[in-house]
């Protein structure tokens, strides 16, 4: 049961595209549930299950940002990159939008130990270290830190796990998932149509091309996220 009011209208949602789903042929049959209907060979997604589900995840949220909890948010696609980034800082959430390395959670201890060296070559370049050095030992130490910039950038600031995941994209995002799953990382995923329901903790029938459809979902998900941040302000 939904405790708080998250303004999730249905004909916004129509107007994002979140409806539309995959061509018909392209479909997990898992997927049944929250299909409503097929129109000119597409399916179409029941908003009436999309507006509950993501109703349960902005309560998640709230909650959790209300105890201080962290969040990691994932999307690579490129046309969806922006987007996620926008809605991770607006919420001051940590983010991954160019490429989910390999490990990234399950090999923690070395994915720290890049954030170190990316955390001690930013100072050094703010401290104007790195231009001290030879010109060939600068240029190389700058591609690295360009590097790690990409890949790295969003969680720069991640000192552990984080308590929740959400995930634009099941298919695109499939290891993420599974670094998730294997260690307990509570989830909240977009699916389409050609997803498996089953995988998230809470997984929000959706559009996951559309960037419209993302961003208004990632959008009710940070605001909630926002909210609860607020609330643990207002009552400590």
């Amino acid at each position: 049961m939904t405790r708080r009011y998250w303004n999730i209208n249905l004909e916004e949602m129509m107007e994002a595209g979140v409806h539309f789903g995959h061509g018909t042929r392209k479909w997990n049959p898992r997927m049944a549930p929250y299909i409503s209907a097929k129109r000119k060979g597409i399916h179409i997604i029941n908003l009436t299950r999309t507006a509950r589900f993501l109703s349960e995840a902005c309560d998640l949220v709230f909650d959790a940002a209300s105890r201080g909890k962290q969040f990691l948010i994932v999307g690579t696609k490129n046309k969806a990159a922006d987007s996620v980034a926008r809605a991770a800082i607006r919420a001051r959430c940590h983010y991954v939008n160019k490429k989910w390395l390999g490990g990234m959670l399950t090999n923690w201890s070395t994915t720290e130990t890049r954030l170190h060296k990316f955390r001690d070559l930013r100072t050094e370049q703010k401290t104007g270290g790195l231009n001290r050095l030879p010109k060939r030992d600068a240029a190389m130490l700058k591609r690295q830190l360009s590097h790690l910039q990409t890949y790295l950038g969003g969680i720069k600031y991640m000192t552990g796990l984080p308590d929740i995941v959400i995930i634009g994209d099941q298919q695109e995002e499939y290891r993420a998932l599974q670094e998730c799953i294997t260690l307990g990382i509570p989830t909240i995923c977009l699916i389409d149509t050609n997803c498996d329901p089953d995988l998230a903790d809470i997984s929000i029938p959706a559009n996951d091309d559309a960037i419209a459809s993302i961003r208004l979902i990632l959008n009710k998900l940070v605001f909630a996220i926002c909210e609860g941040r607020s609330s643990s302000i207002r009552n400590p």
